[in-house]
């Protein structure tokens, strides 16, 4: 058996002890827990302003107990809202006019005991998960696009989503995804835009 380079062994080894990390934070089948059930939109609207269009929406989700736990172990996961603003067409695909995202990505602090939320390059600390997760569930007045003409309103639509970016976790996670489905907190939604006054 040829002898392996200690970039491999080394790396070999720091998957192998995250996965086990994972394993032991999260099981990937409860039988004694109930399933999680995501991302609820209970709230989501565009308007028009002096800017262009803005969006509102708010958001009902707990993280489920898994991953509570292995963000607790220092994995830190970022989450991603979408807002894309579209022009119907009958001869072809839907024209996209316009997209934006918004990140955050929150991690625990195990020294201070608190967690940190970042989002555009500013970061601000909070003493309660809950309430860093508050952050993320309401938005009101993103701007997301440009105006429009007034009366063609009926062409345009904007599709918005919003979801935990499984690609930012550590590889050793993301190969153990499959049997955790709770871990794919995601919502979209198909929004039109108000008619002008």
């Amino acid at each position: 058996m040829p002898l392996m380079r200690r970039r491999d062994l080394l790396h070999r080894s720091a998957s192998a002890l995250l996965a086990a990390t994972v394993m032991l934070a999260g099981r990937p089948a409860h039988a004694d827990t109930a399933p999680h059930t995501g991302i609820e939109l209970s709230r989501l609207g565009v308007q028009r302003s002096d800017d262009g269009l803005v969006l509102n929406y708010d958001l009902r989700f707990d993280l489920p107990k898994d991953l509570e736990m292995a963000l607790g172990k220092g994995v830190a996961v970022v989450f991603v809202a979408e807002a894309e603003l579209f022009k119907s067409r009958w001869y072809w695909t839907d024209q996209s006019r316009a997209s934006t995202a918004r990140r955050w990505r929150l991690a625990y602090q195990p020294l201070t005991r608190r967690w940190r939320l970042s989002f555009d390059g500013l970061s601000r600390h909070y003493n309660r998960l809950s309430e860093a997760l508050d952050a993320m569930r309401s938005t009101d007045h993103w701007r997301i696009a440009d105006a429009i003409p007034a009366g063609d309103e009926e062409d345009y639509y904007v599709a918005f989503s919003f979801k935990l970016d499984t690609d930012e976790l550590p590889r050793p996670l993301q190969i153990g995804l499959g049997g955790l489905t709770d871990w794919r907190l995601a919502v979209q939604r198909r929004i039109g835009i108000p008619a002008s006054r």
